[in-house]
């Protein structure tokens, strides 16, 4: 094979604009084959391609090699399980499943080493996450010790959520800042520092839209090795904030507006802490302002990235079995909502699993609003 033949499944927003940069020939060999949108309406656009209305269709019509699932988020497992099983590459969109029993199910049905799983996080081709990431792991900063990240410019207007049935409803999204926007980051925390051994959050539903999900959350993070943390995210506050900092044995990197300073403690901070005889001391510390040019490739980098793999071998910048983590974050946080308490991780799959199945059976909006979303939910938890 020296060209792969991808095939497109669910060409709404998100996949309409995957699929310009493919036409557009940004990513090189491949080939768009195939579109799928239950609405057909969607698919006149593409007059050069298969269309189908159904994905199990075009997974079987033998017209790729691989495709990229566009859908909302539930049925990202029940179409991802019945691609992979036919011996197709499968590039997910995020989040890769809306709950963690979900997401084992799909990563359970990659079982062949020639197939090439990937996940849609394009952020791990920023720059700037990928140079603290070096200096973490080449232990630049030392032990973890505390991670505040202050994530608000995901703001987000009434009428976004309008835009699609499926938006906003335990049925058709499966949640809300935390299952939509925050996949990136929650993935990107994890990436840097490692999951946190438990999880107290205090999620808000519906405070900024007429919504039935979380749109305000604030949660607090505790590391096996005593380090903690803060994650503050929301879709109804503007002028918003991105600011990351993570603090070590050896000093401290924030990450904001496109910048990453390095503040360098000299000496090991509990070193100096237990040795120095002064009262009022401190370590001397270096400031250092670290390049981090541009946004990186982004989603046509994470296409190619997973072209290339399937091609060359490449390894990828964001295998799909690490999607469980975000998954596992985003859960962790309502739960511990819905609970009121702290939660521990490994989190309970099923009883996150029940406790969703409750909101769905109790919301007004579901099956109203997105009896299709409703229709893959329940096929999934009847799978599981």
């Amino acid at each position: 094979m020296t060209t792969v033949r991808l095939g497109i499944i669910g060409v709404g927003s998100m996949g309409a604009f995957h699929l310009r940069n493919l036409l557009d020939k940004k990513v090189q060999r491949v080939t768009v084959t195939a579109v799928c949108d239950i609405d057909p309406a969607k698919l006149a656009a593409y007059p050069d391609c298969a269309h189908f209305t159904d994905s199990a269709a075009l997974i079987r019509a033998g017209v790729v090699d691989a495709v990229l699932v566009v859908t909302p988020h539930y049925a990202h497992t029940t179409i991802g399980i019945d691609a992979l099983q036919n011996g197709l590459h499968v590039l997910v969109e995020k989040p890769i499943s809306v709950h963690v029993a979900d997401a084992q199910k799909l990563i359970a049905a990659h079982t062949s080493p020639t197939q090439v799983f990937a996940a849609m996080f394009n952020q791990r081709t920023d720059p700037h996450y990928a140079k603290v990431r070096a200096l973490i792991q080449q232990g630049e900063l030392g032990e973890l010790r505390r991670v505040n990240w202050l994530i608000t410019n995901w703001f987000r207007t009434q009428a976004y959520y309008n835009s699609s049935a499926w938006r906003a409803t335990w049925g058709g999204e499966g949640g809300g800042v935390l299952l939509n926007q925050c996949p990136h980051n929650l993935d990107l925390l994890q990436w840097l520092c490692g999951m946190p051994a438990k999880v107290r959050a205090h999620c808000f539903f519906g405070k900024y839209h007429a919504i039935e999900v979380e749109d305000d959350v604030t949660a607090y993070l505790e590391y096996a090795n005593g380090a903690t943390g803060l994650f503050v995210t929301t879709t109804g506050e503007t002028p918003g904030t991105n600011r990351l900092e993570i603090t070590g044995d050896r000093g401290k990197v924030v990450v904001e507006n496109g910048t990453i300073t390095f503040h360098r403690t000299v000496a090991s901070v509990k070193n100096f802490c237990m040795s120095d005889p002064s009262l009022f001391g401190t370590p001397e510390v270096w400031q250092v302002q670290i390049p981090a040019h541009d946004s990186g490739g982004q989603h046509v980098e994470i296409l190619q990235n997973f072209v290339n793999a399937i091609l060359d071998g490449t390894p990828l910048v964001a295998p799909a079995e690490e999607g469980i983590h975000s998954v596992t974050l985003a859960n962790a946080m309502l739960y511990s909502a819905f609970t009121d308490r702290t939660v521990t991780l490994p989190l309970d799959a099923a009883a996150y699993a029940r406790k969703l199945q409750e909101l769905i059976a109790t919301s007004t909006l579901t099956k109203a609003a997105a009896p299709k979303a409703a229709a893959d939910l329940a096929g999934s938890f009847n799978k599981a």
